[in-house]
C-alpha cells in the first residue's frame, strides 16, 4: 500500500504532485519597538477601519494579494472571516490615498500578551511611494501601544522579493523556517489563472 504523503528530503529535492505550490516561510519577531522614528503619511492619506465592511476588505485583499498568490482569506467562508474581523482584538485597516484603497494592514491581538502582523501589503501601483514604511511604522506603534511582550509576523518566498529584507530592516528578527505546501488556488478557480505569473501553474 503506497503512502499518499510525499516524503520530504531534507538534503535535496522533493517532487511536488501536480496542482501543488510550495513556499519557504520565515517567521520573525520583535520584542520591543525599534528606536527609529516612524514615517509620516503623505498629505491626504489615511488609515480607515475595515472590520465592518466585508466586501471592501475582500476587494482590497485581492487587489493587494493576487500578484503574490495570497489566497487564505479568498478561500475563507464569510462566517469564518466575520468571526475574525468582528473580534475586538483584531484591527484591520485600508490605507486610502484620497482616491482609492492602496494598502492593507491587519493586526491580531488575540494571542495572550502578543500581537501578530497578520497582513501588510500594497497595491502594485502604490509601491515605491513610502506607503510600506508608513504602514510598518503604524503597525509597530499600534502593536506596542498595548501591553504585549512580542510582535510577530511571517512572510514567504511567494511574497514580494523584498518583503523579508523589509521586515528585518524594520526591526524584526527571524527565528524559524518552514515549508508550506498547498493546492494552487488558480487551478481551483479561486484566483484568476493569470495572476502571479512568476509562479508557474503546473496542473
Amino acid at each position: 500500500m503506497t503512502n499518499p504523503q510525499t516524503a520530504l528530503n531534507l538534503n535535496g529535492y522533493t517532487d511536488l504532485p501536480p496542482g501543488k505550490v510550495a513556499a519557504i516561510v520565515t517567521y520573525l519577531e520583535m520584542r520591543s519597538p525599534p528606536p527609529t522614528p516612524r514615517a509620516e503619511a503623505p498629505e491626504g492619506w489615511s488609515l480607515q477601519p475595515l472590520n465592518t465592511d466585508r466586501a471592501r476588505y475582500r476587494t482590497l485583499f485581492r487587489k493587494v494579494g493576487e500578484p503574490w498568490l495570497w489566497f487564505s482569506r479568498v478561500l475563507m467562508p464569510d462566517e469564518e472571516l466575520a468571526g475574525i474581523l468582528d473580534d475586538p482584538k483584531v484591527e484591520a485597516y485600508a490605507l486610502h490615498d484620497g482616491r482609492d484603497d492602496i494598502g492593507l494592514l491587519e493586526i491580531d491581538f488575540r494571542p495572550e500578551r502578543e500581537a501578530e502582523l497578520a497582513f501588510l501589503g500594497l497595491a502594485p501601483a502604490a509601491t515605491g511611494k513610502g506607503a510600506g514604511r508608513y504602514l510598518i511604522g503604524e503597525a509597530i506603534r499600534r502593536a506596542f501601544a498595548r501591553p504585549i511582550d512580542r510582535f510577530f509576523v511571517h512572510t514567504c518566498s511567494l511574497d514580494h522579493p523584498a518583503a523579508l529584507t523589509f521586515y528585518m530592516r524594520s526591526g524584526f528578527t527571524p527565528y524559524r523556517r518552514a515549508i508550506e505546501v498547498s493546492d494552487d488556488p488558480r487551478l481551483q478557480g479561486r484566483l484568476p489563472g493569470d495572476c502571479a505569473p512568476q509562479v508557474p501553474v503546473i496542473g
